[in-house]
């Protein structure tokens, strides 16, 4: 058994991974590590997993190893070995801190690197997902992100009570039926739209500030969200001006048509989880025609690939920690994504396989905190190209360009066609 110190890989050499530019690195922190049994490793922290220096500790950590972001996971119920639905297992870890708040903690203790909470589109009032949102954009300076995620249990609508959730057809879901969600992912997007209207609300130069006038800001760039579908109706504006980035990136789970379909629509990125090189190649295609088949316009979306790490100093080893963290679950891990327990030049390599293939990077999910964020920070990262500095905010930090407002645009269009007008006269 390894005794929980430091690896002591090999020197990674230039054969081993040749990349030309830095893929996107993102981490997904989530309790304890993503292994259900990871909090009975000795290398775990069971006693701080509800703490401000637990989380304060993992972001910094990772903002030192030069990681593009952290996502952290949510949701409006507790966590279940059973998909949509709860269970009653008292040998895993229960309970977890409110996600958007943890990165609003963690906003004005961290500089560089971009926080991305998972906030639930269902259940939850899109006005108060943009505003909460906004606020951290303007905490952090323009490091703030959104994971929107579905809500499709019975028990968690019961939380609420202001509606019923029909029970989902595992099976048939992971058999490739996702027709029985498709309202909760319509509904879903429709939240993402209201709450991009509302960070739009504010154009940029709509507060003023001039006293000699007694003006604070110019009401003419306040505009309602205007919205009416199935599930809301949304009139008014944000009572957040417009934030750093303008709008804080999107970024959606997907595994299937659906899925893939909602962050053609909504989202700057999209997390995917193939397993092997065939399904890289057809996941991908997948995404783009999905953006075809949408109308996607603008920039494409960016794709990272998820995978769940063990990390050792050799693949014995790495298979080692795996094997006994399954033995203490009483079964093998359950994942959507990659289980990949290996050695950091093995890991290089799967990177590596991704991007060739077109990936602009990995969302890596430690099966254990602190320990694999360690080994992936002390062996992983440092080989990769170091990361442009240049940018302040997330946006720019992954090439994002800060967006135009939609109100603004649409008046800047109106004004010339105005004048077109005139010049015809």
């Amino acid at each position: 058994m390894h005794d929980g110190g430091p690896l002591r890989p090999g020197p990674i050499g230039s054969n081993v991974v040749d990349m030309t530019r830095r893929p996107t690195i993102a981490v997904a922190l989530d309790g304890a590590g993503w292994h259900p049994a990871a909090w009975r490793d000795p290398s775990a922290l069971p006693a701080d997993l509800f703490s401000r220096r637990y989380w304060r500790d993992l972001v910094q950590f990772a903002e030192r190893a030069e990681v593009d972001f952290v996502t952290i996971e949510d949701a409006l119920g507790l966590q279940s070995a059973t998909l949509w639905s709860s269970d009653d297992r008292t040998d895993q870890v229960r309970g977890r801190l409110d996600a958007l708040l943890i990165a609003s903690f963690l906003a004005p203790v961290t500089s560089r690197i971009g926080l991305v909470p998972t906030v639930t589109t269902t259940h939850t009032e899109p006005f108060h997902v943009a505003t909460g949102l906004q606020t951290l954009d303007f905490a952090s300076r323009g490091r703030a992100g959104w994971r929107p995620q579905l809500s499709g249990s019975p028990h968690e609508a019961a939380h609420f009570g202001r509606r019923t959730v029909p029970p989902v057809d595992v099976e048939a879901l992971l058999s490739g039926d996702s027709e029985q969600i498709r309202a909760g992912f319509d509904e879903a997007r429709d939240v993402v739209e209201v709450v991009r209207r509302l960070w739009d609300s504010w154009e940029d130069d709509a507060i003023i500030r001039d006293a000699a006038t007694g003006r604070f800001i110019d009401r003419e760039k306040i505009h309602g969200a205007e919205f009416s579908g199935e599930w809301f109706d949304v009139k008014g504006a944000s009572i957040v001006p417009r934030s750093p980035q303008g709008q804080p990136l999107v970024a959606v789970l997907a595994h299937q048509t659906i899925p893939y379909e909602l962050a053609a629509t909504s989202a700057d990125l999209v997390f995917v989880t193939p397993h092997d090189d065939a399904q890289s190649v057809s996941i991908l295609a997948e995404v783009r025609e999905a953006e075809a088949r949408t109308g996607r316009t603008g920039r494409a979306l960016s794709v990272l690939a998820e995978v769940l790490v063990v990390l050792e100093s050799t693949p014995a080893a790495a298979r080692a920690a795996l094997e006994r963290l399954d033995e203490r679950n009483g079964s093998p891990v359950a994942s959507d994504a990659l289980v990949f327990a290996g050695t950091p030049e093995q890991l290089l390599e799967r990177i590596h396989g991704w991007t060739a293939l077109g990936y602009d990077g990995v969302r890596i999910r430690p099966a254990r905190l602190p320990r694999d964020l360690e080994q992936l920070a002390e062996w992983v990262l440092p080989a990769l190209p170091r990361a442009d500095a240049a940018g302040a905010t997330l946006r720019e930090r992954l090439g994002f360009e800060l967006p135009e407002n939609r109100y603004t645009a649409a008046a800047a269009g109106g004004a010339a066609a105005a004048r077109t007008n005139e010049e015809v006269a």
